[in-house]
């Protein structure tokens, strides 16, 4: 359960160091390929990937898409943490698990339990009610927190496709992608160097470290709960969604003084009662 705690924490630090880097007026980019260069170090010293595993035959397809997809939609969701706050980006972030059902549903032909029907039409509904705007937040959009939920659906779908691909170690492919990501930003980095003349700032490297650093601890403490309920992944997979969704709401609203109307509430219990029934269903 520590496990389950420490990757429900630093997966709402992210956004926490997001929200609080605006006052610092950091680049984005600079954050963002920070961050994967300490992924990508610390993957080295904890995951020990074995790069000799990974042929011709690899997924190479999913990797570079990842690669891509990742550092992309992270910069969505540091739009979305500035527009519309942790409270509504977590709960958009958390609710994309729609989306991969969805596709196992539709695509793949998975038979559908009542459960999980009843757990995707409340999600959608509290997705509604959660990007509802207050009247004092007019200037609010819904763009942004729609492409997280958008993004982070279809990198959940190609996740899911590396995790079926046994023939290579989950850790090692996490490696490889986390290497294209950062070299992806890289680019982009340079381009903004050399091009825009955006030079570096030693703040963004400060918070690209801690961005980093609590990234890769959401992913490695997320794999350790799941070896700890190996035979019961659903726990992992409810105590994670809804602990994120429960505790970015009261970091939001409590630390950050986040507006949040009467319709948002209920849209967050909604969103609450949508991963329950769609736990219930995976479990049925």
């Amino acid at each position: 359960m520590w496990y389950l705690l420490f990757s429900i924490i630093c997966s709402v630090s992210v956004g926490v160091i997001f929200k609080i880097s605006r006052r610092y007026e950091i680049n984005s980019i600079q954050v963002v390929g920070t961050n994967y260069l300490v992924a990508l170090l610390l993957s080295a010293v904890f995951f020990k990937p074995n790069l000799s595993t990974i042929d011709s035959s690899a997924p190479f397809l999913v990797y570079g898409s990842l690669g891509i997809l990742l550092p992309v939609v992270f910069l969505f969701l540091i739009a979305s943490i500035a527009n519309i706050g942790i409270v509504k980006t977590d709960a958009a972030q958390r609710l994309s698990l729609i989306i991969p059902i969805l596709a196992a549903w539709l695509i793949f032909g998975e038979v559908f339990t009542t459960y999980k029907i009843i757990g995707i039409g409340v999600g959608f509904l509290s997705l509604f009610f959660i990007l509802s705007k207050p009247s004092t937040t007019s200037n609010s959009s819904w763009k942004y927190p729609a492409l997280v939920f958008l993004g982070f659906g279809i990198i959940d779908i190609l996740f899911k496709e590396i995790a079926v691909y046994t023939q290579i170690p989950y850790t090692t492919s996490l490696f490889f992608i986390f290497a294209i990501a950062f070299l992806v930003m890289a680019f982009v980095i340079g381009y903004n160097w050399y091009h825009k003349k955006k030079s570096f700032q030693l703040k963004n490297l400060l918070f690209g470290f801690l961005v980093g650093l609590f990234n890769f601890g959401n992913i490695l403490f997320y794999l350790k709960a799941h070896k700890s309920f190996a035979e019961s992944p659903s726990t992992v997979f409810a105590g994670m969604n809804m602990g994120v969704i429960i505790l970015g709401s009261l970091i939001g609203v409590i630390a950050f003084k986040e507006t949040l109307s009467r319709v948002n509430y209920l849209g967050l219990i909604l969103a609450l009662g949508s991963v329950i029934l769609i736990v219930l269903g995976q479990m049925g």
